[in-house]
């Protein structure tokens, strides 16, 4: 049996990211399978049983946990040093500032690396680039116990960069390939609070192995869990790249008569068969899924343009601003970790590293808070709001959950300065510093759900705009952070604070000029998806 939707709306008309997510009138056959019966599945999988949109929940469920397991590791082997550059300098005769010059160049190539990795990862396969990525950061973390040099040192750090590209962009992919519209949220909530919540808790455990065994042991223990993570993912991550014959873009055409179509002037009536539930093909054997690079799946001149276009796409403001809305987030976790150890290993507090490190328990439990909201409420949210609006999502409906950021963002950021700069109870400063990473939380999760849901069928591609900006702003903020602080905690915190305010008040904007934006850019979206997409 087959069941069909129809629309009264032109294709040219189309807005990027519109989606019919829940039938009003409960006709239609795609919905999720016992779960709410109005839910209409975005994208449409197909009758392929290798389609990894028809995978059993429990198999999409183990990927999900392969993409949080290496998530994890590459945090860790990334970040686990940033408690212990003194001894580093100390040991090596490397200064701090070539130290920490060395970690920006890093998170510079995380983003721009993903011009090389990223178009590869689509084209030939997720499952062998996470394991090249991996592999590689495991013999990074064996090399830093022998840098002697500032030379070794800053190359191994931008070696580093560029092997960890897929923990920026590629992660949120493969999430998108596997869930549906109305559940993605809650899984890239999920992979930002691993991504910051790993960034949080290597330090954590860097304090004591440090006092215990030393700072070479550090990466040692990095390069372990790295490694663990290599032999897990060989046996149990798939690969998810498939190439299907619709886009999520051309299914937004396939809208019912009542979501808004007495407004065209001219109407066409659209009728396009979906998946009946009844799967077709052989299933691949285990071992063929254990391939290291699984197929092909994009032509060489697409490989080519993913190179390049992800910078002509931050011409889109959506995708600009997700980037710097993100980046932001970013700048205020650096700006965390680049103050709490000088601020809790001075008196009046005189924290030992291991102490230091235990201090992160309150960016976890911040960031556990703040992805859960953004996450898992936020597909609810949209879910109730698109009841509101004939069925139709637009992607701005989950902003206005960055409400809470106006006030979190700026009190946070006050609150540890000021904290900090008048002596006030380690208690407070530990609960100022959850509240940034939960308003970090809030705003990095929301921003790629944005990105992604607004132009869902160049996601690898948007994903790599993204990050782009992200990290050539935290790269520049790096620079910016010393001489910031020259002003004094105080002044230094309270003037981030209104930053941070201004900044967050800019979804306000958004929301209102978003659809707008992403209606100016249909023109080139759709040629774009036409000449090839990820996926399509």
């Amino acid at each position: 049996m087959q069941a069909c939707r129809t629309a009264s709306t032109s294709f040219d008309l189309q807005v990027p990211g519109s989606v019919y997510l829940v039938d009003v009138q409960e006709k239609t056959a795609v919905v999720h399978a016992g779960k709410d019966s109005t839910i209409v599945l975005s994208p449409t999988p197909s009758n392929d049983v290798n389609d990894p949109l028809n995978w059993s929940r429990s198999r999409k469920l183990l990927h999900v946990t392969c993409v949080m397991i290496y998530t994890s590791a590459i945090g860790i082997g990334t970040t686990v040093l940033y408690s212990i550059l003194q001894p580093i300098s100390t040991d090596t005769g490397i200064p701090l500032a070539t130290l920490n010059a060395g970690t920006g160049y890093m998170f510079l190539f995380l983003g721009w690396g993903a011009l090389i990795n990223q178009p590869l990862a689509l084209t030939f396969g997720k499952r062998g680039i996470y394991l090249i990525s991996v592999l590689g950061n495991t013999a990074m973390c064996l090399w830093t116990p022998y840098i002697k040099t500032e030379g070794q040192w800053i190359a191994s750090k931008i070696v580093q960069g560029y092997l960890c590209t897929p923990v920026e962009s590629l992660c949120e992919v493969s999430i998108t390939d596997v869930f549906f519209a109305h559940e993605r949220g809650t899984y890239i909530g999920m992979y930002t609070l691993f991504l910051f919540g790993s960034n949080y808790f290597a330090p954590l455990i860097a304090g004591f192995i440090y006092d215990g065994q030393g700072w070479h042991w550090v990466m040692y223990w990095a390069a372990i869990i790295n490694f663990g993570s290599l032999i897990v993912l060989f046996f149990l991550m798939e690969e998810t790249n498939y190439v299907r014959n619709t886009s999520e873009a051309t299914e937004a055409v396939q809208m019912s008569t009542k979501v808004g179509t007495e407004k065209d002037e001219q109407e066409s009536t659209i009728s396009t068969p979906v998946s009946s539930g009844e799967l077709t093909g052989v299933p691949k054997t285990y071992l063929q899924r254990l391939a290291l690079f699984g197929g092909r799946y994009a032509s060489n001149k697409l490989l080519l343009t993913m190179t390049y276009r992800p910078v002509i796409l931050l011409r889109f403001p959506v995708i600009f601003w997700a980037g710097f809305q993100y980046g932001t987030c970013l700048v205020w976790y650096n700006v965390l970790n680049a103050t709490c150890s000088l601020i809790l290993s001075e008196p009046p507090y005189n924290f030992r590293a291991s102490f230091v490190g235990l201090s992160y328990i309150g960016p976890l439990i911040g960031m556990l808070i703040g992805t859960f909201y953004s996450g898992w409420v936020g597909d609810r949210f949209a879910v109730r709001y698109a009841r509101r609006t004939n069925g139709v999502r637009e992607p701005e409906h989950r902003l206005w959950l960055m409400v809470v950021s106006l006030l979190l963002c700026p009190a946070s950021l006050i609150l540890w300065g000021v904290g900090a700069s008048k002596g006030i109870s380690w208690v407070g400063l530990v609960f100022g510093m959850g509240i940034i990473s939960c308003s970090t939380g809030i705003g990095s999760s929301l921003s790629i759900g944005y990105a992604l849901d607004s132009y869902k069928d160049l996601s690898g591609e948007v994903m790599m705009a993204v990050i782009l900006v992200r990290n050539t702003l935290s790269f520049a903020i790096g620079y910016g952070i010393t001489p910031w602080l020259y002003m004094g905690y105080q002044n230094t915190f309270i003037s981030a604070g209104f930053v941070g305010l201004a900044i967050t008040m800019t979804f306000l904007i958004v929301i209102k000029w978003g659809k707008s934006w992403r209606k100016a850019s249909r023109k080139k979206y759709w040629e774009y998806v036409a000449t090839g997409a990820h996926g399509h």
